[in-house]
């Protein structure tokens, strides 16, 4: 069995003022096994509709929460947003953890069992295995997440089902100790690619649930997105950048 005392989770925040509350709130009530603390940075990219104010807000209001909130003064991306927040982190283990309401905090608990029991350093959370509901939507954007697994699992030997899964939760030290590039959607690939090679680290997998958001709900990768993301997995997967 092993032990840890602090998860820290890295939120980036971008154009999120309408619902970040909704997933503090649930951050707040989160419970996780044997005790472990949470360490919350968010890590907003330049919102332009008072996201870092409704942190700040929410902050106030829930002082023992000590939220740390980080900023960028230019726009950058999703991936340079957790850049920011992962050199920040000081728990043990750290997982990402978006600001819409897409997952379930409450399934953090899943991917730290296997690190509980001394199997996992590295935990992927999966929305397409096992029985955990789904919301429906996008059949060629699920396909499209499909074939991007199976083309990494080519270059990566892993057999993993969800690449393009927020839920990544690493042990710190394997995560900082990664040269991460990617500044928008290409962050997935590319840590996928960079954490396989780790000598001797051990990657899990469970089954999540997902509440998928429609692009009229605030859904912000797109087509464009998936290119990179080809171009991120042959780019770290063939000449190991």
């Amino acid at each position: 069995m092993a032990s840890f005392s602090t998860l820290s989770i890295v939120i980036p925040v971008y154009n999120e003022a309408r619902t970040i509350h909704e997933i503090l709130d649930r951050l707040r009530e989160l419970e996780l096994a044997n005790g472990i603390g949470k360490e919350i940075i968010l890590v907003d990219d330049c919102s332009r509709d008072g996201s870092s104010e409704a942190i700040n807000q929410y902050a106030a209001r829930f002082p023992e929460m000590q939220l740390r909130l980080l900023r960028h003064e230019v726009n950058q991306g999703k991936g340079a947003a957790l850049h920011t927040g992962i050199r920040q982190a000081t728990g043990e283990y750290v997982i990402i953890q978006d600001a819409d309401l897409e997952y379930d905090p409450e399934e953090y608990n899943l991917l730290l069992k296997p690190i509980l029991k001394g199997f996992a350093d590295v935990v992927y959370g999966s929305r397409f295995m096992g029985g955990n509901p789904h919301r429906i939507l996008f059949f060629w954007h699920s396909i499209g997440n499909k074939m991007l697994t199976f083309l990494s699992n080519m270059f990566t030997d892993l057999n993993l089902t969800d690449m393009e899964t927020c839920y990544k939760m690493f042990r710190r030290d394997i995560i900082q100790g990664l040269k991460l590039e990617e500044k928008r959607f290409g962050f997935e690939p590319e840590v996928t690619a960079k954490v396989a090679r780790v000598p001797n680290v051990r990657i899990y997998e469970v089954g999540i649930s997902y509440y998928g958001r429609t692009y009229a709900e605030g859904k912000k990768i797109g087509w464009r997105d998936g290119f990179r993301a080809i171009y991120c997995i042959l780019k770290y997967g063939l000449f190991r950048a």
